[in-house]
C-alpha cells in the first residue's frame, strides 16, 4: 500500500449520524429485524440514539465504535486512487473523446452543403431552365462552400449534372474522412476508458478491503460480512462501469452537443436560439429525472446489501438450513430484503422511461420548429436552404446526444451512488486503527497483565454493562484460568487484551503501561490467540500455520526453516498425527473456512498456529473444547510446556484442563466471585468446587480387558480405493466434477454426465430461457412490445416528413407554397413528437416493471434453487460461500442487461430497422437495396463485439469470484486475521489476484473497443455510400428527393439510431454469461433433493437406527475412508452417545441419520426401512440437530426459535422449552426479553448463551431423533448440569445421539458407541465399558479429576 492510499484512508471525516435507510426499516423491521441491526449504526440521530441513557463519556466510546458519517462523492470521486500515469492516460482519454465528439458534430456541416446541392439541381429542372450563370460554373469548390455560407449571394444559382456529381462527390469524400477518424478516435478512447476502469475499480476493491480490516471490531457486530462480500462483489463492478467506457460516451456526446450548438449559432443564431429552448427544457428535464434516478437507484442498494446479509448468513449454515427445514422461511425472509430493492429500482426504472420519452419530444420538436422558423426566414431571405438544414441538423445532433447519454447515465449514477457506500466505509476513522504507526514499543516485554476498574459495554448491546469496576493482576509467566457461567465476562477480558473493544473507564495494563498507549500492531504480535470457534483460511495446513510467524523474527526466513518450525509446532499440538495421514500431508488445501477437517482436527492446527510463533503472551478461549480427549491430553500437556516463561490466560469450561493453573478466577456477571489455586479453591468448597463436582466422572478400576480388532480393508475399500483413484485422473482434465453416489461399491463415485456439467447453452436456449422466467408478464411484455413499435415507427415517419419538407424547397421562389407545405409537415411533426414521449414513456415503463419482477424472480429463484441442492454441492471449492453469494447478488442484477430498459431499446431498435426498411423498399427500392445492404455490416460488427464480450465476462467471471471469495473469507474471519495481524499479507494477495485478473482482461479489452470503433465509423462511411449511390439516380433524375430522402432517413439514420442498442453491448455481454450461470444452476438436480416429492411418509415413527456394513468417504475426498463398515443399531428411546478421536466419523454418523449425505456402500434404517426411500422432508421432521457450533439468525430469540418448527407454535411452547434449555432467566433478564436481536450469526450473544437458544430450537419441533453433536461443549458446567437434566428428561420416548468429547455429558447413556479407525471398536453402557478397561476407559481416565475433586 502506498503513503498516499495510507493518507488517503487516514482521512477524518465529521461524525454524522443519519441513515438514508430508516424510511425502509419502519415499514419492515418488525418482520426483518435484520435490516434495523445491519443499518442501525447508522440510524443514529445526533444524540438521540441507543446510547442516550448513558453517561455522556461512555456514550461518546461507544458512538465512536459504531458510528459512520456518509461520504459525499461526486463524478470526480471514482478517480481518488489515479496516480500520476493514470491521471494522463484519463485525461487523453477525456481529450479523445471530446474530439470525436467534436467530429461526428462536423456531419451536419457536410450534410447541409450537399442538401442545398440537391434543392438547387432539383429546382433548375422544375423551373426547366437550361441556362447556368457562367461565374458560378467556374467557381471552385471553395468559392461555393464560401457562397453556402452567405445566402444572399447565392441568388439560387443552377447546377449541371456534371458539375452536380462532381459536386456531391467532393462532398461525400468528407463523410469518409469523418468516418476513419471517428474509428480512430473511438477505438482509442473506449479501450483507455474500459483499460483505466478496471485499474481503478481494483485499486478501489483494494482500499476497500483495506479499510475493512482496519476498521474496529465494534463495528463488524453491526455489519454482517454478507455486505462486505457484496460490496466488493457487486457495488465495485457497479463503480467500474461508472467510469469505464459508459462515462466515454457520455463525455462524446456531450463535446457533440456542444460543438453542434456552437455550429449552428454560428451559421443562424436567429433559428438557433428559437431551437434552444427545446434543448433546454430537456436538460432541465434530464438533470431532475437524473436526480430522481440517482435516488432510487441508491434506495435499490440498500435493500439489496441488507439481502445479500440474509444470505450470506443462510449459506453459511446451510447444514443447519437442511436439518430444520428452513428453506421456504429463510426464502420469504430474504424476499422481504427483494421488495424493497424492487420498489426503488422500479420507481427508478418510470423515471428512465420518462428521461427516454422527453428527449424523443425533444429531437422531433426540433424537426418541426425548425423547418417551420427557418421557412420563414428563408422567405425573407435571410438564410439558405443549407443554412437551415445545417442548423436543424446540428441543432438535432445535439438534442440527440441528449438522448444518446440518458442510457449510461444510469450506470454513472448508479456508479456514484455504489461508490458513496464504498467510500463511506474507506474514510470512515476507525475507533481502533490496526494500521496506525502509533504508539509505544517496549524495547523488552515480561508479561505482566493488570485490568484496573475496568468498566465495558459492548456497542452492539448498550443496555447490558459486561463487566462493572473489574480488576484483575496476573503476573509474568503465569497461567491463570477464567471460570464461570456463560456471559460472565470471560471472553470479553480477550477482546480488550487484543484491543478488539474499548473500555468505557479503567485501564488494562501491560507491564504497567496503558496498552492503549502501545502500538496496536507491535501488541498484537506479541499475543497468540486460540479462540473457542477456530477460524482457518482456504489454503494449506502449512500456510495456516506459517501465519502464527507475521511480526516475529522468522516471518521472513527461508521456506525449509519454516517447515521446521511449523512441523514442531504441529508436533507440538498433537497434530501431526492426521496431518501424515493426509495425501498431501502439510500441503493439504483445508478448504473454505477449514471444512475438510473435522472440528478438533481444526482446533490443532489453530493450536499450531498459536504456539508457532513462540508469543510472550498466549490466550486460549475454550482451546480445547472441540478436542477428543485422548488429542486434549496430549495437547494440554503441550500447553503447559508453551505456557512456560510466558503469561497464559486460560477461558475454559472443562475444569480438567485448568487444574494446574497457577491462578483460577471465577467470574460470575462481570465480577469475580473468588480466585486461587485449585486446591485452595476446592477447600473453600464454594463456587468453584460446586463446579468441579458437577463435572466428576465416576471411575471404576477393574481389570483391563483387551479387545481389539484386525484393521484389513475389504473388498468394499478396494473398489472404493480404485474409484478414488480414477476420480484423481479425471479431476485433472476437467473442472467440475459431480459425484453421484449410490449402495453399490461398483458405482461408487460415479462421474456425472460431464457434458451436462460443462453444457454450453447457445443465445437462443437461454432467451427462452428468459422468455419462460417472465412468462407471468407475457400481457404486460405484450403492451411494451405494442408501445414499443409505435415509437419503433419513428424513424420511418421522420423519413416521409423530412422528405417533403426537402422537397417543398424546390418550388423556391414560390414561398407561398413553400411556407404551406412545411407548416403542414411542421405540425405533423409535433405530433410526431407527441405520439413518441407517450410511446416511450409507457414503453420504458411497463419494460421496466417486467424487467425488475423478472429480476426479482431470478434472484429468489436462484436463492431457492441453491438451497436446494445437498450438502457435497457446498463442499465444492467453486461453491464457497462468498462465490453464491457474489453471483446471488451480481447474476441476477446483470439479467437486465437483457430484460427491463434495455430490452425495450433492443425491441426499439428492431422495429425501427425493419419498418425502415419496409418503407424503403417500397419508395425507392434500388438505393434501399444498397442502404441496407450496409447496415448488416453495422449490426454484425456490433453482434461480433457483444460475442467477444460474452466470452470475456465468462473469464472475468472466474477471476472475480476468486477475488471476492478471498474477501468473503478475510473479513468473515476478521478477528483471527487481526490478531495475526494478517492484514498486509491478506492485502498482497489480494493485490496478487487483481493484477493477474487485469493481465487475463486487457487483450479482450482491446478487442472489444475495435469492434466498437468499427461499428462507430461506419455510420459516416455507410453515409457516404448512400449519397454518393444516390447522386447517381438523383442526377438522372430516376429518384426525386422525396424518395432520396425518405430512403436516406429511414435507413441510414434508422439504423443509425438502432447502434444506440450496440452500447449496451458489456450489459448485455454480462447478461448473458449470468443468465448462463441461472440456467445451469436452475437445470442442476442434486441426488438428495428438498424439493422431492417422492418417497414414502415415514408413519409412526418408533425411532429405531441401524446403520448395516456403511462404507462412507466424503465426494471432495474420496481417497480418504471416513467410515469402514459400520453397524450399529439405536433402538427406539434409547439415549446413544458417540465417542472416540477427532475425524473418526462421528459428526459424519450424525449427518448420514440426516441424510447430508449417502453411504456408498451399506445402508441405513430407520424402524427397519431404508432412508433413502423417504421422501426427504417428511423424514427430516421427525429429527432435531444441534451442531458443534450453533447457529442463530438476524432476528428476534423468539424468530429463531420459531425457524425449528414447520409448524405454527403458541408463546408458551416457546417458554417451556427455554425452560427446558435454561435460557428462559437470561432472556427474561434481557430488556427486551424474547424480542431481543440476536445479531447477524447470533454475535450479540455468547456462545453458551446462542448454543442454549440452539437446544431450545431443536426441542421446539418435539422431534422423535435428537441428534446432539457436542451440543453442550460451549456451556459452563452450571449451565450444563441444568441443560444435560433437561436433555436426560428430554430424552424420554425419543431416540438420542449424543457426540461428546466431555464424558460427564454421557455417562448416563444407555449405549456408548466408541470409534476408532472408521469403525465402532466398543459399545456398552459406561460401566460396562469401564470394566473392560479398552479404548473408552483410557479416554475416562485421562478426562478425570483429582479423587480429593
Amino acid at each position: 500500500m502506498t503513503d498516499k492510499d495510507q493518507e488517503v484512508i487516514s482521512d477524518t471525516t465529521s461524525l454524522d449520524y443519519k441513515s438514508d435507510l430508516t424510511p425502509i426499516v419502519s415499514k419492515s423491521s418488525a418482520k426483518t429485524p435484520l435490516l434495523s441491526s445491519a443499518a442501525s449504526f447508522e440510524s443514529l440521530n445526533g444524540y438521540s440514539d441507543e446510547f442516550s441513557a448513558l453517561p455522556f463519556a461512555d456514550a461518546e466510546i461507544l458512538r465512536e465504535q459504531v458510528a459512520v458519517s456518509p461520504a459525499k462523492t461526486n463524478l470526480l470521486s471514482v478517480f481518488r486512487y489515479a496516480n500520476r500515469s493514470n491521471i494522463i492516460l484519463i485525461s487523453l482519454a477525456f481529450i479523445l473523446a471530446i474530439t470525436e465528439g467534436s467530429v461526428k458534430a462536423l456531419m451536419p456541416l457536410v450534410f447541409g452543403a450537399i442538401t442545398e446541392t440537391f434543392t438547387n439541381y432539383f429546382r433548375g429542372y422544375n423551373n426547366d431552365n437550361t441556362t447556368f450563370d457562367s461565374n458560378y460554373l467556374n467557381s471552385t469548390q471553395s468559392e461555393y462552400l464560401n457562397s453556402y455560407n452567405e445566402p444572399s449571394s447565392l441568388n439560387f444559382e443552377y447546377i449541371s449534372p456534371d458539375q452536380f456529381q462532381s459536386r456531391v462527390n467532393y462532398l461525400t469524400l468528407y463523410f469518409v474522412y469523418l468516418g476513419i477518424a471517428d474509428f480512430i478516435l473511438s477505438f482509442i478512447t473506449t479501450f483507455l476508458f474500459i483499460d483505466q476502469g478496471e485499474i481503478l475499480s481494483s485499486r478501489i476493491k483494494e482500499q476497500y478491503l483495506a479499510a475493512t480490516l482496519r476498521q474496529n471490531i465494534g463495528y463488524f457486530d453491526k455489519v454482517g460480512s454478507g455486505e462486505i462480500t457484496t460490496r466488493i462483489s457487486s457495488d465495485t463492478l457497479l463503480i467500474q462501469e461508472g467510469m469505464s467506457e459508459k462515462l466515454g460516451y457520455i463525455t462524446e456526446n456531450i463535446s457533440t452537443l456542444i460543438t453542434a450548438f456552437v455550429i449552428a449559432f454560428i451559421f443562424s443564431y436567429k433559428l438557433s436560439l428559437m431551437m434552444l429552448a427545446i434543448a433546454i427544457g430537456i436538460t432541465v428535464a434530464f438533470l431532475f429525472t437524473s436526480a430522481k434516478m440517482t435516488k432510487y437507484y441508491g434506495k435499490a442498494l440498500e435493500g439489496t446489501s441488507a439481502g445479500g446479509t440474509v444470505a450470506e448468513e443462510v449459506l453459511s449454515s446451510i447444514r443447519n438450513v437442511h436439518a430444520f427445514q428452513m428453506q421456504d422461511r429463510l426464502a420469504e425472509r430474504y424476499s422481504t430484503f427483494l421488495d424493497i430493492s424492487e420498489t426503488w429500482a422500479l420507481k427508478a426504472g418510470v423515471a428512465a422511461g420518462a428521461v427516454t420519452g422527453i428527449m424523443w419530444l425533444g429531437v422531433y420538436s426540433d424537426d418541426a420548429l425548425g423547418f417551420w422558423q427557418g421557412s420563414h426566414l428563408l422567405a425573407r431571405q435571410e438564410i439558405s436552404v443549407g443554412q437551415i438544414i445545417t442548423v436543424l441538423a446540428a441543432m438535432v445532433e445535439g438534442t440527440f446526444a441528449i438522448t444518446n447519454i440518458t442510457p449510461h447515465v444510469r450506470s454513472v449514477t448508479t456508479g456514484m451512488a455504489a461508490a458513496r457506500k464504498i467510500f463511506t466505509t474507506i474514510d470512515r476513522v476507525s475507533a481502533i486503527d490496526t494500521y496506525s504507526t502509533l504508539g509505544d514499543i517496549l524495547p523488552d516485554i515480561k508479561g505482566d497483565i493488570e485490568l484496573k476498574n475496568v468498566k465495558f459495554i459492548y456497542p452492539s448491546r448498550s443496555t447490558v454493562t459486561v463487566l462493572q469496576d473489574y480488576s484483575l493482576k496476573i503476573k509474568a509467566g503465569q497461567t491463570v484460568a477464567l471460570v464461570g457461567a456463560s456471559g460472565s465476562g470471560k471472553s470479553t477480558i480477550v477482546g480488550l487484551l487484543e484491543r478488539f473493544y474499548k473500555p468505557l473507564r479503567g485501564q488494562v495494563l501491560l507491564d504497567g503501561r496503558n496498552i492503549a498507549d502501545l502500538n496496536i500492531k507491535w501488541l498484537r504480535q506479541q499475543i497468540a490467540l486460540v479462540s473457542q470457534e477456530p477460524t482457518l483460511f482456504g489454503c494449506s495446513i502449512f500456510e495456516n500455520i506459517a501465519y502464527g510467524l507475521i511480526g516475529t523474527p522468522h516471518e521472513y526466513a527461508s521456506p525449509s526453516e519454516k517447515r521446521e518450525l511449523v512441523i514442531n509446532a504441529c508436533k507440538q499440538a498433537n497434530a501431526m498425527v492426521f496431518i501424515d495421514a493426509l495425501p498431501e500431508g502439510l500441503d493439504t488445501n483445508v478448504g473454505e473456512r477449514g471444512f475438510l477437517l473435522s472440528g478438533g482436527q481444526k482446533q490443532r492446527v489453530a493450536i499450531a498456529r498459536a504456539i508457532v510463533g513462540n508469543p510472550k503472551i498466549l490466550l486460549l478461549d475454550e482451546a480445547t473444547s472441540a478436542l477428543d480427549t485422548k488429542s486434549e491430553g496430549v495437547v494440554q500437556e503441550a500447553l503447559d510446556r508453551a505456557s512456560k516463561n510466558r503469561t497464559t490466560i486460560v477461558i475454559a469450561h472443562r475444569l480438567s484442563t485448568i487444574k494446574d493453573a497457577d491462578k483460577i478466577v471465577v467470574m460470575k456477571r462481570g465480577e469475580i466471585l473468588e480466585q486461587g489455586t485449585h486446591d485452595e479453591l476446592i477447600a473453600k468448597k464454594s463456587e468453584y468446587f460446586e463446579l468441579v463436582k458437577a463435572q466428576t466422572i465416576k471411575s471404576e478400576l477393574e481389570q483391563r480387558v483387551e479387545a481389539s480388532e484386525p484393521k484389513t480393508l475389504d473388498l468394499y475399500e478396494e473398489a472404493l480405493n480404485e474409484k478414488a483413484i480414477e476420480l484423481d485422473l479425471i479431476r485433472t482434465k476437467t473442472n467440475n466434477v459431480l459425484f453421484k453416489t449410490n449402495t453399490v461399491a461398483a458405482d461408487a463415485f460415479e462421474v456425472g454426465d460431464l457434458e451436462s456439467v460443462n453444457h454450453q447453452y447457445g443465445p437462443l436456449e437461454l432467451v427462452k430461457f428468459i422468455l419462460h422466467l417472465s412468462s407471468q408478464e407475457d400481457n404486460i411484455n405484450l403492451m411494451g412490445t405494442f408501445f414499443s413499435t409505435i415509437q419503433g415507427l419513428g424513424y420511418p415517419s421522420l423519413g416521409l416528413f423530412y422528405g417533403r419538407c426537402v422537397q417543398a424547397f424546390q418550388a423556391i421562389p414560390d414561398y407561398d407554397y413553400v411556407l404551406n407545405e412545411i407548416n403542414l409537415f411542421a405540425g405533423l411533426f409535433f405530433m410526431l413528437a407527441s405520439v413518441e414521449l407517450i410511446a416511450s414513456i409507457f414503453a420504458l415503463g411497463i419494460f421496466a416493471y417486467t424487467g425488475q419482477k423478472l429480476v426479482r424472480r431470478i434472484r429468489i429463484g436462484t436463492f431457492r434453487q441453491i438451497m436446494r441442492q445437498d450438502i457435497s454441492y457446498f463442499d465444492r471449492d467453486e461453491n464457497s460461500v462468498g462465490s453464491l453469494t457474489a453471483m446471488l447478488s451480481k447474476d441476477a442484477q446483470a439479467v437486465e442487461g437483457l430484460s427491463g430498459t434495455t430490452f425495450g431499446q433492443i425491441m426499439n431498435s428492431i422495429m425501427i430497422i425493419v419498418s425502415s426498411l419496409v418503407l424503403s423498399l417500397i419508395i425507392a427500392w434500388k438505393l434501399a437495396l444498397v442502404c441496407g445492404a450496409c447496415v448488416p455490416l453495422l449490426i454484425g460488427s456490433g453482434f461480433y463485439r457483444f460475442y467477444v464480450l460474452s466470452k470475456f465476462q465468462e473469464d472475468a467471471k472466474k477471476n472475480h469470484l476468486v477475488s471476492a471469495t478471498y474477501a468473503c473469507e478475510a473479513t468473515s474471519a476478521m478477528k483471527t486475521v487481526v490478531s495475526l495481524t494478517r492484514e498486509n499479507n491478506v492485502l498482497e494477495h489480494f493485490h496478487q489476484i487483481l493484477s493477474s485478473q487485469l493481465k487475463k482482461s486487457r487483450k479482450q479489452s482491446a478487442v472489444s473497443a475495435f469492434l466498437y470503433g468499427v461499428a462507430q465509423g461506419m455510420i459516416f462511411l455507410i453515409m457516404a455510400l448512400a449519397f454518393w449511390f444516390g447522386s447517381q439516380y438523383l442526377r438522372t433524375r430516376e429518384y426525386s428527393i422525396f424518395q432520396f430522402y425518405v430512403t436516406f432517413m429511414s435507413v441510414v439514420y434508422g439504423a443509425q439510431a438502432a447502434g444506440i442498442v450496440f452500447s449496451f453491448a458489456p450489459d448485455m455481454g454480462k447478461a448473458y454469461q449470468a443468465t448462463h450461470n441461472i440456467k445451469t444452476l436452475y437445470e442442476l438436480k442434486p441426488d438428495i433433493d428438498a424439493w422431492s416429492n417422492e418417497g414414502a411418509t415415514p408413519n409412526d415413527v418408533q425411532g429405531k437406527i441401524e446403520f448395516k456394513n456403511v462404507h462412507f468417504r466424503y465426494p471432495t475426498r474420496p481417497q480418504v475412508p471416513v467410515l469402514r463398515g459400520l453397524d450399529l443399531t439405536i433402538t427406539p428411546g434409547q439415549y446413544v452417545a458417540l465417542v472416540g478421536s477427532s475425524g473418526c466419523g462421528k459428526s459424519t454418523t450424525i449427518g448420514l441419520i440426516e441424510e447430508f449425505y449417502r453411504p456408498q456402500v451399506g445402508q441405513v434404517l430407520l424402524d427397519g426401512v431404508d432412508i433413502t426411500t423417504f421422501n426427504i422432508n417428511k423424514y427430516r421432521e421427525h429429527i432435531a440437530l444441534v451442531s458443534q457450533e450453533p447457529t442463530l439468525y438476524a432476528g428476534s430469540i423468539k424468530d429463531n426459535i420459531q425457524l425449528g418448527s414447520t409448524t405454527l407454535v403458541t408463546d408458551e411452547q416457546i417458554v417451556e422449552v427455554c425452560k427446558q434449555a435454561n435460557i428462559h432467566d437470561f432472556i427474561m433478564s434481557l430488556p427486551d426479553g424474547y424480542d431481543t436481536l440476536c445479531g447477524s450469526k447470533g454475535t450479540l450473544l455468547s456462545g453458551g448463551q446462542k448454543q442454549r437458544v440452539a437446544i431450545a430450537r431443536a426441542l421446539i419441533r418435539n422431534p422423535r431423533i435428537l441428534l446432539l453433536d457436542e451440543a453442550t461443549s460451549a456451556l459452563d458446567n452450571e449451565s450444563e448440569k441444568i441443560v444435560q437434566s433437561a436433555l436426560d428428561s428430554a430424552a424420554k420416548g425419543r431416540t438420542t445421539i449424543a457426540v461428546a468429547h466431555r464424558l460427564s455429558s454421557i455417562q448416563n447413556a444407555d449405549r456408548i458407541y466408541v470409534f476408532e479407525g472408521a469403525k465402532v471398536v466398543e459399545a456398552g453402557t459406561h460401566n460396562e465399558l469401564i470394566v473392560k478397561k479398552g479404548k473408552y476407559y483410557e479416554l475416562v481416565k485421562l478426562q478425570a479429576l483429582e479423587n480429593n475433586a
